[in-house]
């Protein structure tokens, strides 16, 4: 059966626009946007996302652009809106062990509750109290404590003063020192000389004397220092009791202040409500400035202090450190409300961008003061997971694996269920484990670890889930909800209508003017070329939401305000400007002569193949000469491109593939004689893939047959051992690039390719490669068995299709191969005789046998001059 040529409404899917009911996108905005061809997705992100037990978190598979990222947004959303808002969570100051701050869970909203009402209470205690203990009752009650000190203070220093005076000395205090003066005759004091003048005996009697009164004074002060610090106890007793229902009550309000009537963490809320109270009343003191204090003022009186100039210029030190300590004292009063919940209405959805140890972990801040570095409760911050308890974080895995560390902090995550912020995530080397220290001399924070529930969306490409699968089973095992993208999917009228609804969601979300039902067509018309398939559209819509926008674009550039089809156009002829200029320098090599391709004529042993060059971002097709050339001999088929190490291990396999269906076509002439040898002509960065076998096994049957080739025609296609065609990759590409070369020399209507009948579906050609096949220019023709293929090229009878081979020629040509030696030259004789010798096959034949006869020859004469020396 020969190739047949396509019509050209095969070449192409086109979409009627009338078929898609609308007249623009503006009457579908409104609409709710599904999934698009990505049913079985959408149920596995449901489940995973509903499922409640631990160890579910999802893994996305998905090519770039598939919408995995925001469709799993806009799910988690959904999954969100069903779940109640998580508690905040408040690190608090732990006074039993300052290197521990506690954890404290709060009903949403009520963390920052506290933290203000915390804050007001420091602010109002620094009025309140110092005001209280202004008040005339507490100043009675410390001037009658104060006054039954002094009264005892009193007696025993007129006992001592008695001592003194007997042994005529008289005592004084000055800046709280004892000052002894010796009295002489008439009760006056005695100057140094006068004292130097005295007799020996009275100095010596002044000496004894002057021993025992400082052992009195020493009994004095043991007397008057119990007496001294039961007055400050008293004092600070009644401070305490004066102050402590001004704080009870403050703290009382704070507690009953929450509204929520249950607290899971109620109880470590009291008791650390409770450690405040006994640290405010521990350090009264602190809230009363200088000049709020008379007591001090008081002592200085007592010890003779007249308030020189000398004592009040330490006043502002003091001042200044009584402030930084009550400073301190209200930071560790403080909350440090790391995760707020205010005013939010369902769980928290996170997408975590750029994940860092700290980013993902949290960290804890290091303020540095003089050569010490600092760091308390205030200091911690939460990271994503810890804000994401409770409901969704959706992470890339390619991020996490770029980020030293991370990857194994969060397998051992996974593990537990439970997160420690350490100082490690402070720094830029810290390592994963969660245990590095910051340096400096202050012990490290060591904040109290806590649950936390968070299901994890982990996006990756098919490769990393698999290398995870083998590579780390146990964090696998995690992920056990598998959210596969398609990357196409079957197109059908659901389907062009919720991607004409994508296009309106895409305008009115960026502000573009709306898309008229033409220029919608066309869109889904590139999205079955993007997926190469009539049948199906593709599932990457980057690629889709790239090429509306560009089209706006354009539209706008011209002053229209709804995007036509020529919008769409322009847009794509734009994008391929921009980035086809190596496909132009390859065919101005052509046109210059550079590169040797034939486009007219025929030619044996050479044929025009048919490939695909990909750039990453833009795929051509171009055209490359293949030629054959056959000999006697026995090193059978000699592939010049892997000699070299130019090809790649799919075209070695189509190679012997090839070299297995030509052994088997011509078993019957077996052994074979034959030396032959394949090359991509001026190819020189390598070759891969199988789809130029067909091209191959077509330039080998060429040469052995002596037939020339069709050079008008380029060919594409792999077989397989029975010589079925097989469909190839890159069709339109290949197709194209062969149409650009031929227009280039000029069509004259013999031009053409030769391509798969398996890829017909594929094919979804430039407009221009239709026009040019209406008009008679170029033709189409597709294959199902490289029988086919080779009648075309030829113009003869191939002689290889089953058919043909079932012939009585063919089967006189089997049972003359199988006759005697002797008689086989005769028989095959015969055979060609009565043979039409019109196909190839036949052709090829009559040179094969031909060149083992030459080898039998040649054997004979080498024998023969062997026996002769």
């Amino acid at each position: 059966m020969p190739a047949l040529p396509l019509a050209p409404h095969q070449l192409r899917l086109t979409i009627d626009p009338a078929t898609l009911g609308f007249a623009s996108t503006a009457e579908l905005q409104d609409l709710p946007l599904p999934w698009i061809g990505q049913e079985r997705a959408h149920a596995a992100a449901q489940f995973g996302l509903n499922m409640l037990q631990p160890d579910y978190h999802l893994f996305v598979l998905g090519e770039v652009g598939s919408g995995r990222a925001s469709l799993l947004r806009q799910a988690m959303q959904t999954a969100a809106a069903a779940r109640p808002v998580p508690p905040d969570l408040c690190y608090l100051h732990n006074f039993d062990q300052p290197d521990r701050p506690r954890a404290l869970r709060l009903p949403p909203g009520q963390g920052r509750v506290l933290r203000q009402r915390m804050a007001d209470m420091g602010k109002n205690l620094q009025a309140d109290i110092p005001r209280r203990l202004a008040s005339p009752d507490f100043k009675a009650d410390a001037e009658r404590i104060e006054q039954a000190w002094q009264e005892q203070e009193r007696s025993a220093f007129a006992t001592l003063d008695a001592f003194a005076e007997a042994r005529q000395v008289r005592l004084s205090r000055e800046n709280g020192q004892m000052v002894f003066t010796l009295i002489g005759p008439g009760g006056l004091p005695l100057s140094e000389a006068e004292a130097r003048t005295l007799p020996r005996e009275r100095r010596a009697e002044i000496d004894t004397a002057e021993h025992a009164l400082r052992a009195e004074i020493t009994r004095f002060i043991e007397t008057t220092r119990p007496l001294e610090r039961a007055r400050d106890e008293a004092l600070a007793r009644l401070r305490r009791q004066t102050v402590q229902p001004l704080v009870q009550h403050a703290l009382h309000d704070i507690h009953q202040g929450l509204s929520e009537p249950v607290i899971k963490d109620a109880v470590k809320l009291g008791q650390w409500l409770d450690q405040v109270e006994h640290a405010v009343l521990q350090n009264i003191d602190l809230f009363e400035s200088g000049d709020d204090s008379d007591a001090g003022d008081d002592r200085n009186d007592r010890n003779g202090n007249d308030g020189s100039s000398s004592n009040n210029s330490n006043s502002e030190d003091a001042e200044q450190d009584r402030q930084d300590a009550l400073d301190d004292l209200l930071a560790r009063c403080s909350v440090n409300l790391v995760v707020d919940h205010h005013g939010q209405t369902t769980a928290p959805v996170l997408v975590e961008d750029h994940p860092t140890l700290r980013s993902l972990f949290g960290g804890i801040e290091h303020g540095s003061e003089s050569d010490t570095v600092q760091a308390d409760h205030a200091a911690i911050h939460a990271g994503s997971l810890l804000k994401a308890h409770g409901g969704f974080i959706l992470l890339h895995l390619y991020d996490l694996a770029a980020e030293e560390g991370l990857w194994a902090r969060l397998r051992r995550f996974l593990r537990c269920g439970r997160l420690q912020i350490d100082e490690g995530n402070a720094g830029s080397h810290a390592s994963g484990g969660g245990g590095g220290g910051s340096g400096g001399a202050a012990a490290a924070l060591q904040p109290e670890p806590v649950d936390v529930d968070v299901k994890i969306v982990l996006i990756g490409s098919v490769d990393e889930y698999y290398a995870m699968q083998e590579s780390d089973p146990d964090a696998a095992r995690r992920f056990r909800a598998k959210v596969d993208f398609a990357e196409r999917f079957a197109a059908t009228p659901g389907t062009r209508h919720a991607t004409a609804i994508f296009v309106a969601h895409s305008c009115q979300r960026r502000g573009l003017p709306h898309f008229a039902a033409g220029a919608v067509a066309l869109l889904l018309e590139q999205t079955h070329r993007d997926a190469d398939d009539q049948g199906r559209q593709s599932a990457l819509f980057a690629h889709t939401e790239a090429l509306l926008m560009e089209s706006a674009a354009l539209c706008r550039a011209r002053g229209g305000a709804l995007v036509e089809a020529p919008d769409v156009a322009a847009a794509l002829a734009a994008q391929r400007l921009r980035h086809n200029y190596p496909e132009e320098q390859l065919h101005e090599s052509i046109t210059e002569g550079e590169r040797l391709i034939t486009l007219q004529g025929a030619v044996t042993g050479q044929i025009n193949a048919m490939t695909q060059i990909d750039l990453g971002d833009y795929r051509f097709g171009f055209p490359v000469r293949i030629t054959a050339r056959t000999f006697a001999g026995q090193e059978g088929l000699l592939n010049i491109e892997r000699e070299v190490d130019m090809s790649g291990p799919i075209h070695d396999k189509g190679v012997l593939i090839l070299h297995s269906y030509l052994t088997a076509l011509f078993s019957h002439v077996a052994p074979l004689a034959l030396n032959a040898s394949i090359v991509f002509e001026q190819e020189y960065s390598g070759v891969e893939g199988d789809s130029a076998s067909c091209a191959e096994l077509y330039a080998l049957l060429s040469s052995l047959s002596g037939l020339p080739l069709h050079q008008g025609i380029a060919v594409t296609g792999a077989l397989n051992q029975h010589g079925e065609v097989l469909p190839v990759g890159g069709i339109n590409e290949k197709i194209e690039g062969w149409f650009q070369a031929c227009v280039a020399a000029g069509l004259d209507g013999t031009q053409g390719v030769l391509i798969p009948s398996r890829n017909r579906r594929h094919l979804m050609l430039d407009r221009s490669v239709l026009d040019a096949v209406e008009r008679g220019l170029f033709s189409v023709y597709t294959m199902g068995h490289v029988s086919e293929g080779i009648a075309l090229l030829t113009g003869e009878a191939s002689g290889m299709s089953p058919a043909e081979l079932l012939s009585p020629v063919a089967d006189a040509r089997e049972n003359a191969a199988h006759a005697p030696h002797a008689a086989g030259a005769a028989g095959v004789a015969d055979v060609q005789a009565t043979a039409v010798e019109a196909t190839v096959l036949q052709r090829a034949e009559q040179t094969l046998r031909a060149y083992r006869r030459a080898c039998q020859t040649a054997g004979y004469t080498r024998r023969a001059r062997g026996q002769g020396r």
